[in-house]
C-alpha cells in the first residue's frame, strides 16, 4: 500500500511528497490573503476572483458558464455572487447575445476601483519571489507549467490556456514555436493564460 504524501516520516523519503506538502501550504497562504482582503472591503473570495478575472479577460469569458469552469464551482455559485455584486454596483450585465438567458458581466467605473483595491492580495507572494534567482524562476516556472498542463490532461484543472494546450503552439528539436508570433519561444516566453489561446483539435 502505497504511503500517504501527508505521512511525515513518507516526506523525510520522497522529495515528491515535500513537493507536494509545500504546494498545499502555498495554497493555504494564497487563500489567507484572498480571505483578508474579502474581509477588509465586505465582498467573498469567489466575487473578488471574478471582478479581477473580468478585469483582464475578453467578453467571450465573462459569462456565468465560462466562470464557473475558471474557478471549479457550480454555476448558481457564480450566479449568486454576481447578483451580488450588480446589487453593490460593481457589475453590469449585458443581454445583446441571441441567447436570452445568457449574457456577459462587464464592470462599472465602481467595480474598476474596487479591482484596484483589490488586485494587490497575492503581492506579499510575489515579493517572496524577488530575492530568489533569475534561474532559480525559471525552473520553477517550467516545473509549474508542466504540472498545471497535465493536471489539465488528466481533466483535474478543467480550464487551460496555457501554449502547451494551444493550436499554435509547437515543439521540434529547437524548441518551443508560436504559429500565431511566427516566433520561437524561449521557455520564460510560454504563457499560462493567454488572451489567443485556442484549444487543440
Amino acid at each position: 500500500m502505497k504511503k500517504s504524501i501527508f505521512d511525515t516520516k513518507q516526506q523525510q523519503q520522497d522529495v515528491s511528497s515535500k513537493i507536494v506538502a509545500g504546494l498545499e501550504r502555498i495554497s493555504q497562504a494564497f487563500k489567507v490573503l484572498l480571505w483578508e482582503k474579502a474581509k477588509s472591503l465586505g465582498l467573498s473570495p469567489i466575487q473578488i476572483q471574478i471582478l479581477i478575472f473580468v478585469a483582464y479577460h475578453k467578453t467571450g469569458y465573462n459569462n456565468v458558464s465560462f466562470l464557473a469552469k475558471e474557478f471549479n464551482v457550480t454555476k448558481p455559485t457564480i450566479s449568486d455572487a454576481i447578483k451580488v455584486l450588480e446589487r453593490k454596483g460593481l457589475i453590469t450585465k449585458d443581454h445583446s447575445s441571441e441567447d436570452s438567458r445568457s449574457y456577459s458581466i462587464f464592470l462599472s467605473d465602481k467595480g474598476k476601483q474596487m479591482v484596484a483595491q483589490t488586485e494587490d492580495f497575492a503581492n506579499p507572494l510575489a515579493s517572496q519571489l524577488e530575492s530568489v534567482s533569475n534561474g532559480e524562476k525559471e525552473t520553477l516556472f517550467k516545473t509549474l507549467g508542466n504540472l498545471i498542463y497535465q493536471l489539465n490532461q488528466q481533466g483535474i484543472l478543467t480550464v487551460q490556456r496555457t501554449c502547451f494546450a494551444c493550436k499554435f503552439y509547437t515543439k521540434d528539436g529547437t524548441g518551443h514555436y508560436c504559429r500565431l508570433l511566427e516566433r520561437k519561444l524561449r521557455h520564460s516566453d510560454i504563457r499560462l493564460d493567454c488572451d489567443e489561446f485556442q484549444e487543440k483539435a
